[in-house]
Protein backbone atom coordinates (compact mmCIF):
# COMPACT_ATOMS: atom_id res chain seq x y z
CA UNK A 1 0.00 0.00 0.00
CA UNK A 2 1.27 3.44 -0.86
CA UNK A 3 0.52 5.84 1.98
CA UNK A 4 0.90 8.99 -0.11
CA UNK A 5 -2.82 9.75 -0.41
CA UNK A 6 -3.61 9.55 3.35
CA UNK A 7 -0.54 11.61 4.21
CA UNK A 8 -1.40 14.30 1.67
CA UNK A 9 -5.02 14.32 2.85
CA UNK A 10 -3.88 14.66 6.46
CA UNK A 11 -1.54 17.50 5.52
CA UNK A 12 -4.35 19.31 3.73
CA UNK A 13 -6.70 18.81 6.69
CA UNK A 14 -4.07 20.05 9.10
CA UNK A 15 -3.31 23.07 6.92
CA UNK A 16 -7.02 23.87 6.70
CA UNK A 17 -7.25 23.61 10.49
CA UNK A 18 -4.30 25.96 10.98
CA UNK A 19 -5.87 28.42 8.57
CA UNK A 20 -9.14 28.21 10.51
CA UNK A 21 -7.41 28.84 13.85
CA UNK A 22 -5.47 31.82 12.51
CA UNK A 23 -8.21 33.49 10.47
CA UNK A 24 -11.50 32.85 12.27
CA UNK A 25 -13.01 35.34 14.69
CA UNK A 26 -15.73 33.13 16.14
CA UNK A 27 -14.59 30.97 19.09
CA UNK A 28 -16.80 28.04 18.08
CA UNK A 29 -15.25 27.96 14.61
CA UNK A 30 -11.79 28.07 16.18
CA UNK A 31 -12.71 25.00 18.24
CA UNK A 32 -13.92 23.26 15.07
CA UNK A 33 -10.61 24.06 13.37
CA UNK A 34 -8.70 22.55 16.31
CA UNK A 35 -10.82 19.41 15.98
CA UNK A 36 -9.94 19.28 12.27
CA UNK A 37 -6.25 19.39 13.16
CA UNK A 38 -6.70 16.60 15.71
CA UNK A 39 -8.47 14.46 13.11
CA UNK A 40 -5.57 15.02 10.71
CA UNK A 41 -3.18 13.77 13.39
CA UNK A 42 -5.40 10.71 13.90
CA UNK A 43 -5.25 9.99 10.17
CA UNK A 44 -1.46 10.18 10.24
CA UNK A 45 -1.25 7.91 13.29
CA UNK A 46 -3.49 5.25 11.76
CA UNK A 47 -1.72 5.40 8.39
CA UNK A 48 1.69 5.14 10.01
CA UNK A 49 0.48 2.22 12.11
CA UNK A 50 -0.67 0.28 9.05
CA UNK A 51 2.38 1.02 6.89
CA UNK A 52 5.28 0.98 9.35
CA UNK A 53 5.77 -2.16 11.38
CA UNK A 54 6.92 -0.98 14.78
CA UNK A 55 7.85 -2.78 17.96
CA UNK A 56 4.46 -2.15 19.52
CA UNK A 57 1.57 -3.75 17.63
CA UNK A 58 -1.25 -1.30 16.92
CA UNK A 59 0.60 1.53 18.67
CA UNK A 60 -0.76 4.17 16.30
CA UNK A 61 -4.32 3.05 16.92
CA UNK A 62 -3.82 3.30 20.69
CA UNK A 63 -2.40 6.81 20.34
CA UNK A 64 -5.33 7.73 18.09
CA UNK A 65 -7.73 6.64 20.83
CA UNK A 66 -5.86 8.87 23.28
CA UNK A 67 -6.19 11.78 20.85
CA UNK A 68 -9.94 11.13 20.55
CA UNK A 69 -10.29 11.19 24.35
CA UNK A 70 -8.25 14.39 24.49
CA UNK A 71 -10.45 15.95 21.79
CA UNK A 72 -13.62 15.06 23.69
CA UNK A 73 -12.28 16.65 26.87
CA UNK A 74 -11.10 19.71 24.94
CA UNK A 75 -14.53 20.22 23.38
CA UNK A 76 -16.25 19.88 26.74
CA UNK A 77 -14.04 22.46 28.42
CA UNK A 78 -13.87 24.70 25.35
CA UNK A 79 -17.63 24.87 24.91
CA UNK A 80 -18.07 25.62 28.61
CA UNK A 81 -15.63 28.53 28.26
CA UNK A 82 -17.38 29.78 25.12
CA UNK A 83 -20.80 29.64 26.81
CA UNK A 84 -19.49 31.53 29.83
CA UNK A 85 -17.87 34.10 27.53
CA UNK A 86 -21.16 34.56 25.70
CA UNK A 87 -23.02 35.05 28.97
CA UNK A 88 -20.53 37.66 30.17
CA UNK A 89 -19.89 39.60 26.93
CA UNK A 90 -22.84 38.60 24.65
CA UNK A 91 -20.36 37.82 21.88
CA UNK A 92 -18.02 34.97 21.01
CA UNK A 93 -15.74 37.02 18.75
CA UNK A 94 -12.18 36.16 19.69
CA UNK A 95 -10.67 39.53 18.78
CA UNK A 96 -12.92 41.44 21.22
CA UNK A 97 -11.80 39.47 24.28
CA UNK A 98 -9.55 41.51 26.59
CA UNK A 99 -6.40 39.54 27.32
CA UNK A 100 -5.43 41.43 30.47
CA UNK A 101 -7.25 42.91 33.43
CA UNK A 102 -7.63 46.69 33.39
CA UNK A 103 -7.41 48.70 36.60
CA UNK A 104 -10.67 50.07 37.95
CA UNK A 105 -9.81 53.68 37.12
CA UNK A 106 -9.26 53.05 33.40
CA UNK A 107 -12.63 51.49 32.56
Amino acid sequence: MRPVIPYVTAALLFGLGVYGVLRRRNAVLVLMAVELMLNAVNLILITADTTVRAVLPHGGQVFALFVIVLAAAEIGVGLAIVLQLYRMRTTVAVDTIPLSEQPEGQR
